[in-house]
């Protein structure tokens, strides 16, 4: 969590697009990129348009700066009372990232903390810089890591979550592969070539397939196997029978790329 602004007037999120990836940035240095409230409503606005574009097939949520994101932006916090709070903002947030139908990617050179963990967690695939750090401080100032935990808990064995809620320890990126937060760490050298290697799977992917199969990894499961074996089939027998699942069978039997996947 931090507690120093950025320059007024200055720009907090950028977003770049190349090849299908949409490349989001947090830059706010200076301000360990703290979720002020220009920060929120930018990353908000930039997730709207990378998720809006269909030119747009991946996402990538970075940083500058030696921090991915300290949590909150404590300056703004004080004195604020419970309805003026900018953590009430965050799951507009975190829920964009969680439902995008378009595969997210969390790149980390540096360190996450708080509300910037649970972003990492909100996202599909989260690679980290091998000396990366984490935590959820938030008890050792007296809050509670109350609205992250709806992304974080899915993510982290119960034992990991009670100790490192409770205690606001510090881990490494290796802890974090290990309890289920990130999916890799790297050496800083090869933080890139990691996240390149996941977006060019991921662009190998149907959009639709891929937006659906997310839909199906966030679904309740039903009470029974019955019950979820028949909706099951039903949602596979309806992508087998798309435009999509029709093409991707094609492809496959002339022995070439399906056409959402050609020069990837």
């Amino acid at each position: 969590m931090a507690e120093h602004a950025d320059a007024p007037g200055t720009e907090l999120v950028h977003l770049e697009l190349d090849a299908g990836v949409a490349t989001i940035t947090l830059d706010s240095p200076r301000n360990r990129n703290a979720l002020s409230a220009q920060l929120r409503r930018e990353l908000i606005a930039h997730l709207d348009t990378a998720i809006a574009d269909d030119a747009v097939r991946v996402i990538v949520l970075t940083h500058t700066g030696s921090v991915f994101c300290a949590g909150m932006d404590l300056k703004e916090s004080k004195g604020a009372d419970a309805k003026q709070q900018g953590v009430t903002e965050v799951p507009r947030i975190l829920t964009t990232l969680w439902d995008s139908p378009k595969p997210v990617v969390a790149r980390l050179a540096g360190p996450a903390r708080a509300g910037g963990v649970g972003m990492v967690a909100a996202c599909d695939i989260a690679v980290a810089a091998r000396d990366a750090t984490f935590a959820f401080s938030e008890v050792r100032i007296g809050v509670v890591p109350a609205v992250i935990s709806v992304t974080v808990l899915p993510r982290l064995s119960a034992r990991a979550a009670h100790e490192l809620f409770l205690t606001g320890e510090t881990f490494d990126a290796r802890r974090a592969v290990e309890i289920g937060l990130i999916n890799s760490a790297v050496p800083a050298d090869d933080l890139d070539d990691e996240v390149a290697r996941y977006t060019a799977m991921l662009c190998r992917g149907a959009p639709g397939a891929l937006a659906g199969a997310k839909e199906m990894l966030r679904r309740e499961r039903p009470a029974t196997m019955a019950a979820d074996f028949a909706a099951m089939n039903e949602l596979s027998a309806s992508f087998f029978a798309s435009d999509e699942g029709q093409e991707g069978i094609r492809a496959f039997a002339e022995k070439r790329p399906p056409r959402w996947a050609a020069g990837s």
